[in-house]
């Protein structure tokens, strides 16, 4: 009993459905004194007919006729009678079978549904809620970001002033408040003072005001932004956020490092404290069509072979693992490991031929400006004219022939492809790899679910735009440096689980068990790079390791997230 008067106080708090209640009530009003009015001409043509009847048979002889359910016990004898019978029936079909029952269900009913499912949707977090993670834009980098924040079990709200919006999320699982993202009482109500991190992935104008604003009611939480223009990262750390996330620039740098090209063997992907990760290429030396085992890397260098990846499909490295003229190994190891490693392979050199990037946006530039840094050729295709600056420009469509082969595209050891747009990314990756079956294609996802279309289309790499951003902001959330090396591939750091304390790093199972490698030991804030099998894992020591997803997610299942 409680229930409806309670839902019904929620429902007439709004002015729209108290007008709405009042509509219904005139549209009643009018109902009943049409009645009232027809019962009074009912008894005066009864009476010109000689008949008597009383006020009561009145009002029942009314409605009846008006809700044409007619008896009969009540009739007129004569034609101005049987008129007046007509009139009232029609009027009665009109008002009371059409238009009453549409003007509930669209002033009361309709209104009384929306508010009920408004109700539903949260416009606050429980008052016991802490260390939570705030998102304040539905985006993709967001929607990557909460996944992995349920995975490791990390309470999060995200943030959504459109109640349709906010209703269809609730509906799928995801932890939404409503309300505003301007507003200082919204953070409020999301207790943005005891959150552990407020995650701002909108656009750079918007992401300042949020930060503004969350800025003026906490001045210790901790804020994450991400950036798209340069010239923005400065602002934003100026409206108050604790971290900026230049994405389009560390999207562009990671996609540049995919590339093959100029003198330099291994490309740095990534780095671990001392650990360095890098990517060679095989193409031109003397190891392609051999076993790992026969090549003897690790002995002349002493760098760990953690893994292979063959067009787009990365694997761990066994000894009897071949190596094709299109295996790119992913190396681990020390600076004077790869020193050594590049004296070995220096007279083998990769061309000079300019990388191709289409695109000439913010991630295209980005990569341009890495592959200067490193003194590799490149030429960047952009149909918009006011944004090609120089020679390395061609100004054209990426889809015409012609606008590749002016740009290099025969000669070019990669293509990157970096615009904003799946669907162009597709077609454009499908077309290089037509014109050249050997290319290395290196191509950008906007959305996760496109990553496997790409590769299946012909990418060899393929970096997320989403992923990319989830992962940084979870790094600052945990305070960690988890490396995303490509989609789907990631170093990360555990500590030695409780059961492998003592034991050698051989006799672990952890590649066996997990299909993750082992690339360093770090004690006391020094590391271990590559150790030995023999090595016996000490206890309060961190185990650094690469591997897939899927890799990690086994690790945690079989050794749980801590010691």
């Amino acid at each position: 009993m409680k229930y409806v008067p309670a839902q019904l106080s929620y429902f007439l708090q709004h002015r729209p459905a108290r007008r709405n209640l009042r509509q219904l009530g005139g549209y009643l009003l009018f109902l009943a004194a049409l009645v009232v009015v027809y019962s009074i001409l009912f008894h005066f043509i009864m009476a010109a007919e000689g008949q008597r009847h009383s006020w009561v048979t009145g009002f029942y002889w009314t409605l009846t006729v008006m809700t044409t359910l007619g008896f009969g016990d009540i009739t007129f004898q004569n034609d101005g009678g049987r008129a007046f019978s007509i009139l009232v029936l029609m009027s009665g079909v009109i008002l009371l079978l059409v238009v009453l029952p549409f003007s509930f269900i669209q002033l009361f009913y309709a209104p009384w549904l929306e508010a009920q499912s408004r109700r539903r949707a949260p416009r606050r977090v429980p008052a016991d809620t802490r260390g939570h993670v705030i998102l304040t834009h539905h985006d993709p980098v967001a929607l990557a970001l909460i996944e992995r924040l349920k995975y490791n079990g990390r309470p999060y709200f995200l943030l959504e002033p459109d109640i349709s919006r906010a209703l269809d999320l609730y509906d799928q699982g995801v932890r939404v408040v409503v309300g505003e993202p301007d507003s200082v009482e919204t953070y409020r109500r999301l207790r943005v003072a005891d959150a552990a991190l407020v995650a701002a992935t909108g656009d750079d104008y918007t992401n300042t005001n949020v930060t503004f604003t969350v800025r003026e009611l906490s001045t210790r939480a901790p804020i994450v932004s991400i950036a798209r223009a340069p010239d923005s990262v400065d602002i934003l750390e100026l409206a108050g956020a604790a971290h900026v996330v230049h994405l389009p620039e560390m999207l562009g740098r990671a996609l540049a490092r995919r590339t093959l090209g100029g003198d330099v063997r291994a490309n740095e992907i990534g780095r671990f404290g001392e650990l360095l990760l890098a990517e060679a290429p095989l193409t031109g030396t003397p190891w392609v069509g051999r076993r790992l085992r026969e090549s003897r890397l690790r002995e002349a260098t002493g760098l760990t072979v953690a893994g292979v990846w063959e067009r787009g499909r990365f694997a761990l490295a066994r000894p009897e693992t071949r190596l094709e003229p299109t295996t790119v190994l992913v190396l681990a190891g020390s600076a004077a490991q790869f020193e050594r490693f590049s004296e070995l392979t220096a007279i083998y050199n990769l061309g000079h031929a300019p990388v191709v990037i289409i695109g000439g946006g913010r991630v295209g530039c980005a990569a341009a400006a890495a592959l200067h840094e490193r003194e590799i050729p490149y030429r960047i295709i952009e149909r918009d004219a006011t944004r090609a600056r120089g020679e390395h420009y061609v100004v054209g469509d990426a889809a015409d022939r012609d606008c590749l082969e002016a740009a290099g595209i025969h000669e070019a050891p990669t293509a990157i492809v970096t615009t904003n747009d799946d669907p162009a990314n597709i077609y454009f990756t499908i077309y290089c790899r037509r014109l050249r079956p050997d290319l290395q294609i290196v191509s950008r996802a906007t959305l996760e679910r496109n990553i496997s279309t790409l590769h299946r289309a012909g990418a060899d790499f393929v970096m997320s735009y989403a992923s990319m951003g989830a992962n940084a902001i979870y790094n600052v959330l945990e305070q960690g440096d988890v490396v995303m090396l490509a989609e789907g591939l990631d170093v990360f750091r555990h500590p030695v689980p409780h059961a492998l304390q003592g034991r050698p790093l051989g006799e672990s199972g952890i590649r066996e068990r997990t299909e993750c490698s082992v690339v360093a030991v770090e004690q006391d804030g020094r590391q271990l790079v590559n150790p030995p099998p023999t090595l016996p894992l000490p206890a309060d020591a961190e185990l650094i390791l690469i591997g897939t997803t899927a890799g990690e997610h086994r690790f945690i299942e079989l050794f749980g997230r801590g010691q």
